[in-house]
């Protein structure tokens, strides 16, 4: 028996050292500083942001076409209807003053003799 415990005592003895060494090293060490990235990491995250701020300004461009594409149509749909109308009233104005003008140089004018032109009833 004596043999056993003799053997065994140096062996429990080293664990024992072993783990509460181990125990105060990692309570006592600092952390490992993070690997800085390689070049290979530094392109793939600078192409990345690149990719994100083109998809970015890409959208906003589209939004901004799309937004100043309908405003121009309204307003050229505006000026549109604001020449035609424009256009009515003037053109209305002048068949206005012509009939006018034709029936004073009417009333002034003496009637036309029927030349025959014209089918009699």
């Amino acid at each position: 028996m004596n043999k056993s415990i003799a053997r065994t005592l140096p062996a429990l003895a080293a664990v024992a050292f072993a783990c509460v060494s181990l125990s105060a090293a990692a309570q006592t060490t600092a952390p490992a500083a993070p690997a800085a990235p390689t070049t290979t990491e530094k392109v793939e995250g600078g192409a990345t942001k690149a990719w994100d701020a083109t998809k970015h300004t890409t959208k906003k461009a589209w939004n901004g076409t799309k937004h100043y594409t309908k405003k121009a149509a309204k307003a050229t749909e505006h000026a549109a209807d604001a020449t035609g109308n424009a256009i009515d009233k003037g053109a209305d104005a002048a068949a206005t003053g012509t009939r006018h003008v034709g029936e004073k140089i009417g009333s002034k004018l003496p009637p036309a003799p029927d030349n025959g032109s014209t089918p009699k009833p």
